[in-house]
């Protein structure tokens, strides 16, 4: 009996499970301006997922494996307000300028 209840469980999960249908999404990020992050018009991403990536790609370029989170907060947020006045500089720019003065 157990393996019936398991054998019909294990196909229902299988089987009877409907698709999502999630449609893969790219973002090109060096193309992302001031504008389109600080006004949220970027395919599917929020702000928080993209200086997360950004965060990442920049440790990786410097081989770097230590995040400070809390830096990465204050980071963010100094990017959004550059940003706020710079809205044709691309997102990266506006990071390598910000890191570049801040180390």
């Amino acid at each position: 009996m157990r393996n019936l209840i398991g054998t019909c469980l294990g196909s229902l999960l299988a089987f009877g499970h409907p698709s999502t249908g999630l449609a893969q999404t790219t973002i090109d990020f060096s193309k992302i301006t001031c504008d389109q992050l600080v006004l949220l018009k970027v395919k599917s991403a929020d702000p928080d997922q993209i200086a997360i990536w950004l965060s990442g790609y920049y440790h990786g370029m410097r081989n770097s494996p230590k995040v400070d989170v809390e830096q990465l907060k204050k980071n963010a947020e100094e990017i959004h307000n550059y940003c706020l006045y710079n809205g044709k500089v691309t997102v990266m720019d506006a990071v390598q300028k910000l890191l570049a003065t801040s180390k």
